[in-house]
């Protein structure tokens, strides 16, 4: 279905995460010369990655961390702040060049960062906006102000 909804677009430039479900959907849809950008990885997780929500819930940190999982990052991980910051800075450099409409295969949450960043909702709104694989999202960041957050 994604490969569908991008054939007819014309991309100045396509980017993807490194990680391979996001390489692997760039080649399926024809990309595979997309550009690897670091900064397009999810959230990263640390010590809690490819573990359930609910064996991470019983941990003495987790309680803390679903109370402000903005600002507090995962053990030897990152809090969602600073991977939307890393998103902010590369979408600024982005606005910098002259393309008109690029393509980005990203994650979940860097899905999300990227319409937090042009204004459809708050950080906050974050986990209750997650896209599902595979969904396609068109942003227009024409004459967008945001800045990183700190």
């Amino acid at each position: 279905m994604v490969k569908e909804k991008l054939q007819t677009p014309c991309f100045d430039q396509v980017w993807c995460s490194p990680l391979s479900r996001c390489v692997q959907l760039a080649t399926y849809c024809g990309y595979e010369d997309a550009i690897r950008e670091e900064r397009l990885k999810e959230l990263n997780f640390g010590k809690w990655e490819m573990r359930i929500w609910d064996e991470i819930s019983q941990e003495p940190y987790a309680a803390k961390w679903f109370n402000n999982w903005i600002d507090l990052p995962t053990p030897e991980g990152e809090a969602f702040i600073d991977m939307y910051n890393r998103l902010a800075e590369f979408l600024s450099e982005l606005r910098q060049k002259p393309l008109k409409q690029v393509c980005l295969f990203a994650h979940g949450g860097i899905l999300t960062a990227a319409r937090i960043y042009a204004g459809e909702y708050t950080l906050e709104d974050a986990f209750s906006n997650i896209p599902a694989y595979g969904e396609v999202i068109k942003i227009t960041l024409i004459n967008h102000t945001a800045k990183k957050r700190h």
